[in-house]
């Protein structure tokens, strides 16, 4: 599909959603919408006919700590009909809420579950909201930023009891301070070799 025609049905979309913004990146259009007017845009993206955004191909999330507005609810949607794809962006702070598009699609039941379980972002109105890819009663949300890369316990086999325990996490050293110098920095090429490596002007 040719730019213009994007451009084309970019503004028409724009007529007709309450959108914020449009982006064109490549052959992808990008609508920015307020999280108030997420299920009227998808429903309409949805069921119109010069749209036909029957599949929703993913939700995800995004973790921006320096944001207002930190979290960023990301549909990929696709139209088979006229082979084209759409994403649709909303941006969210932790305490507010995105309405669920489970009564649009049904297919965001899990994606909006895994949003949910791995980036705290809350859901309303979603008829099965709880964890999906972390243990019951596992605290915090793993991808967000401030979350720590070893986690807060781990869960192992104990021999001793014959059953799984979930401790808190123990490092088995202390931090070090590294060394990163490299012994090739000493190293010294000879006068015939090191115009190969100097940048050409």
């Amino acid at each position: 599909m040719s730019v213009n025609i994007l451009i084309n049905y970019c503004e028409s979309l724009f007529k007709n959603l309450p959108v914020k913004n449009i982006q064109i990146i490549g052959n992808e259009i990008t609508l920015v919408v307020s999280p108030k007017n997420i299920v009227k845009v998808l429903f309409f993206l949805k069921n119109n006919s010069r749209c036909r955004f029957t599949v929703l191909s993913s939700i995800s999330g995004v973790d921006y700590p320096n944001r207002v507005d930190r979290f960023e609810v990301v549909y990929d949607l696709l139209s088979l009909e006229y082979n084209i794809r759409v994403r649709v962006k909303t941006n969210v702070n932790e305490l507010t809420p995105v309405s669920s598009v489970t009564s649009v699609y049904s297919a965001a039941n899990w994606w909006e579950r895994e949003v949910w379980d791995m980036f705290g972002i809350f859901f309303t109105n979603h008829p099965d909201l709880r964890r999906i890819l972390t243990d019951y009663g596992f605290e915090g949300f793993p991808l967000r930023k401030e979350f720590p890369l070893t986690g807060y316990v781990e869960v192992r086999y104990d021999e001793a009891q014959k059953r799984v325990v979930c401790e808190p996490i123990e490092l088995a050293q202390e931090f070090r301070k590294f060394d990163f110098t490299s012994p090739w920095n000493g190293f010294t090429f000879s006068s015939e070799k090191q115009n190969l490596f100097k940048k050409e002007k």
